[in-house]
């Protein structure tokens, strides 16, 4: 019944936030549920991750045995979303074992410490009957005896790289030398699991990028900026205080910026503090740069607005041209999606293709998920357009979201020929054959004031 009532309600928010091939100009703010609802649709998604993800991933690395450490404070961030959803931290040390029989068994969950965690992990450690914890824990490695045991320790991902040095050195002590040998590094399966999107999740995604996008626009709009007013920074500090005041979290600083003709660019706000308090003209376009949390999952969004001058009811020719540009460089990128091509081999083929279109393209795309930043396959970073090592040969995997991150340099006849940045935002869904926005792009400028 618990997830007859959790699709429902799901099912519910999505009536009032359709999916969008464009995006609308300015979108109703979806209902956003109660903590309760929120903690039950967390924990239903959870139970499902649980019994059909990491079965599948164990199975594809060739791994019988995962162990996850995780301290209060200190939590590896896979142990973080394998949590209840009313587990706001781990408690004392948490340790987390699944282990494989295989012949097709279910893989079985235990947590080696003093409680259960949740519905999700069986306690398997009684102290008054074995004070040592770690003794316990080499106890149940022994009786299972495993031929592989991933650890989550990544040189190359910080998000797989959890397991820390003491708590390292305290597993590895306590186990009989043959088992020591047996540790491999569980970096696949750690960002196996966090950048995959089950089934449940995508259902909700599209209405929480619907609701970054609904927040974006009102903060865009004469509620917010009256030109000759309202600064940068009034409209960066607005943007805090709403997500606030609707009952969510920001997993980063939003971000508002200037660009205006006067043969050169105003600065980021969040870079440059001087810039905070530039006053919001006619003619100027903004640049925002925003995100959410909500049911466990990020939005990463970059939009823009023009102030239109007196007498003008739309942005000028040349503006509308950039983001036109930016558009096709969002269309030539997410083409080059290929399920197990690496990020570098994705970033290297939209560029080529992007540049013999005339256009000036700047790719720094990343996974989307539990994290902004999520776990997966690094598309360019702003300052390596050459590619990414590491990070940038990791392959790119089906069943995953992005942020679509980028911008075109285009240059502006009615500013005298300056370059602007475009630089586009966007939540999608790469399904292994095509990538789709969840909840549509901007193609069209937010104007201040509305027309």
């Amino acid at each position: 019944m618990k997830h007859i009532v959790v699709f429902i309600v799901i099912a519910g928010i999505l009536a009032r936030a359709p999916v969008m091939a464009q995006e609308v100009a300015d979108p109703a703010l979806p209902e956003i549920l109660s903590m309760r609802e929120r903690a039950d649709i967390r924990d239903n998604w959870l139970s499902e991750r649980l019994a059909k993800v990491v079965p599948g991933l164990m199975r594809r690395e060739g791994v019988d045995m995962w162990i996850l450490i995780a301290r209060e404070y200190n939590e590896d961030p896979v142990v973080q979303t394998m949590l209840p959803a009313t587990w706001l931290r781990a408690r004392r040390r948490t340790i987390l074992m699944f282990f494989d029989p295989g012949n097709g068994e279910p893989v079985e969950r235990l947590a080696v410490s003093r409680y259960a965690v949740g519905d999700f992990f069986a306690a398997s450690w009684v102290p008054e009957e074995e004070p040592d914890q770690w003794k316990r824990l080499a106890d149940l490695i022994a009786e299972r005896d495993p031929q592989r045991i991933a650890l989550n320790r990544s040189a190359t991902f910080a998000l797989a790289d959890g397991l820390s040095e003491s708590q390292y050195t305290g597993l590895v002590h306590a186990m009989p030398e043959k088992y020591r040998e047996r540790i491999v590094s569980g970096e696949n399966l750690a960002i196996g699991w966090l950048e995959t999107r089950i089934e449940e999740e995508m259902v909700a995604y599209p209405a929480i990028v619907r609701i970054a996008h609904a927040i974006i626009a009102e903060g865009l709009s004469g509620k917010v900026i009256s030109p000759g007013e309202t600064s940068a920074d009034d409209v960066m500090w607005w943007y805090r205080d709403r997500i606030r005041e609707l009952g969510l979290i920001t997993w980063f600083h939003p971000s508002v910026s200037i660009q205006r003709n006067e043969g050169a660019e105003q600065g980021m706000t969040d870079l440059f503090a001087e810039q905070n308090a530039t006053v919001i003209r006619p003619g100027d376009l903004l640049h925002v740069d925003f995100g959410i949390t909500y049911l466990g999952l990020n939005t990463d969004t970059q939009h823009h607005a023009y102030v239109l001058r007196p007498g003008e009811s739309e942005a000028p020719a040349g503006i509308q041209a950039g983001l036109a540009a930016a558009n096709r460089v969002q269309d030539i990128f997410i083409a080059e999606f290929k399920t197990g091509d690496s990020g570098n081999a994705v970033l290297a083929r939209a560029r080529e293709k992007a540049l013999a279109e005339g256009l000036e393209p700047s790719i720094y795309t990343h996974p989307l998920g539990f994290h902004g930043h999520g776990a997966g396959a690094t598309i360019g970073l702003w300052d390596q357009q050459g590619g990414v090592a590491g990070r940038g040969d990791y392959p790119l995997m089906p069943g995953t979201a992005w942020s679509i991150e980028l911008n075109a340099t285009y240059a502006i006849p009615e500013w005298g020929g300056q370059k602007v940045r475009f630089m586009l935002e966007e939540d999608a869904y790469f399904d292994g054959e095509k990538v789709e926005f969840l909840d549509g792009r901007q193609s069209e400028l937010h104007l201040i004031p509305r027309p």
